[in-house]
């Protein structure tokens, strides 16, 4: 399993932790129990075989530094959101942007723009061109520091 199908399943844990209301690594948890794996769609490719013990270590590090900044993130992507309320962006845009913006922040092995680039593509394949539109605007308006409020 490549780094980019980890990534996409921590923004699917992070999308299903959110959906139903409780912490991302009790949903991690949740996820790779064997018999709702087997549940999973692998059409696509990413739930065909469970990660690696490299592959967990990262899903489970971008989830706990995602919950353990939750506020801080969040705080950064209204503010790059530009008059966005977190409740106006799609769930699966906002789980996108909170595992990025993870990266970008409190990641410092992962080149910030990889986390962008991989951002963008993964949301191609769940939202339409004006989201994914979005989403690249408010990482990059994160990178250049645009909208931030000057001291």
């Amino acid at each position: 399993m490549k780094r980019s199908a980890a990534r996409e399943l921590a923004i699917q844990i992070c999308f299903a932790a959110s959906s139903a209301g409780v912490e991302p690594l009790e949903m991690l948890e949740r996820y790779f129990d064997p018999e709702h794996f087997e549940t999973l769609d692998t059409e696509e490719g990413v739930c065909t075989e469970l990660p690696d013990e490299e592959q967990m270590a990262y899903i489970s590090r971008l989830l706990s530094l995602s919950a353990e900044h939750r506020m801080e993130i969040d705080g950064l992507i209204e503010t790059y959101a530009k008059g966005w309320k977190l409740n106006r962006i799609s769930r699966t845009a906002l789980a996108i942007l909170r595992c990025a913006v993870c990266e970008i922040e409190f990641m410092d092995d992962i080149p910030d723009s990889a986390a962008i680039n991989e951002a963008v593509e993964l949301d191609k394949g769940y939202d339409d061109p004006d989201t994914v539109a979005f989403v690249n605007g408010v990482l990059g308006g994160l990178m250049r520091g645009e909208g931030k409020t000057q001291a």
